[in-house]
């Protein structure tokens, strides 16, 4: 066993005590001085189970190379299999296609989610070995990215959350790797990636006028979507989804079930008379079936190209979908009712989280100086 640098000049492999290179280059000695050139790869010699010379290239961190020695070491003398570090030999981009081809990721309902996240990793990470990938090559990717336009609103760079989201995705497939024995370290081992500061709390809420002109712009196939999600607070994906076994007009509640919903808990929202009254109009399908189905499957892109379509018709500004989530919850808590039982329909856990979603007017807070006078 073996601890041996690689010749930059003619890529001889030198035991670690050699000073100078002692391989031929155009048939004269190399004789290059390893000893002075700090930049050396590393690499390690050592005979396998079946007594077969093997070597692995480490790289320049001659530490990793000594401590993979070691774990060879070790498996030798205890008798085990020693097997070749997967990181020194598979790249990111086949890691990437590995984790992306798992069954139990398939069949996330996040799924083309994650293959757009895996997309804006291969560009930086693609062609890496895994054992290059490390904190400074993460930390060097965010910023990066922090500086591209973003993708939906080119005139905007990419926000911090945007980027948070393909980090844990890198961390995740690493994760899943490890678990699998297709890699042996991560990046984000010891804590030394931090995500980016997110700064994404939004206050925008759609007045009732607002609301009135949006349904006028929008097409028959989002109307009701949009309706269900200003009085509900429902999330875009869980709206998208819902099936018609999941609603109750008798009772008069959509039953969300725990793999339905974001925080993994099932949840029961109530139906205003004007839902109820939509929702006895539409042609009522199998259990199975969707409520808002497009062309017989599920809205893709499609919706979010729709719905922003009729909000620039109906010419309401910087509002999102997902700020219907906020409107429906601050118009609950302005009609009296308390937090818990909006918490309970909304399906916050914490009080942190849920306070967010509450914006006080500059209407409200005269009115306590108004009571007073």
């Amino acid at each position: 066993m073996a601890l041996l640098w690689e010749c930059p000049k003619c890529r001889k492999r030198n035991s670690e005590k050699a000073k100078a290179c002692t391989g031929k280059k155009d048939g004269a000695l190399c004789g290059f001085q390893g000893s002075r050139f700090a930049g050396r790869v590393w690499w390690i010699e050592y005979y396998d189970h079946d007594k077969r010379l093997r070597r692995e290239r480490i790289g320049p961190n001659k530490t990793a190379a000594e401590q993979r020695l070691r774990e060879i070491l070790k498996a030798r003398t205890e008798g085990r299999y020693i097997k070749k570090c997967p990181d020194t030999r598979t790249l990111f981009k086949d890691l990437a296609t590995w984790y992306l081809e798992l069954s139990e990721v398939k069949a996330k309902r996040s799924y083309k989610r994650d293959c757009e996240l895996v997309a804006k990793l291969l560009p930086h990470f693609g062609d890496r070995l895994l054992k290059d990938i490390n904190p400074a090559l993460v930390e060097s990717y965010k910023q990066k990215r922090l500086a591209e336009p973003s993708g939906r609103t080119p005139d905007k760079l990419t926000a911090p959350a945007t980027v948070n989201r393909e980090v844990a995705c890198l961390k995740a497939i690493f994760n899943k790797a490890i678990a699998n024995d297709k890699a042996e370290r991560s990046p984000f081992q010891g804590k030394k990636v931090k995500m980016l500061k997110e700064n994404n709390e939004r206050d925008r809420l759609l007045s009732p006028e607002e609301y009135v002109r949006l349904l006028a712009h929008c097409s028959p196939q989002i109307r009701p979507i949009t309706k269900v999600a200003y009085h509900t607070g429902m999330r875009q994906g869980e709206i998208l989804f819902l099936t018609w076994d999941q609603v109750d007009l008798k009772e008069g509640f959509i039953h969300l079930r725990p793999e339905d919903t974001k925080t993994e808990a099932a949840r029961d929202i109530p139906l205003s008379p004007e839902l109820i009254e939509m929702f006895q109009s539409m042609p009522r399908g199998l259990p199975g079936v969707r409520v808002f189905p497009y062309k017989g499957k599920a809205f893709g892109s499609t919706f979010q190209r729709a719905f922003e379509t009729a909000r620039k018709k109906a010419g309401i500004e910087d509002f999102t979908f997902h700020d219907f989530r906020h409107t429906a919850i601050n118009n609950w808590r302005l009609a009296g009712h308390d937090y818990f039982r909006i918490m309970a329909a909304s399906g916050h856990k914490t009080m942190h989280v849920f306070k967010r979603y509450n914006t006080v007017s500059k209407e409200e807070l005269k009115s306590l100086v108004g009571e007073n006078r």
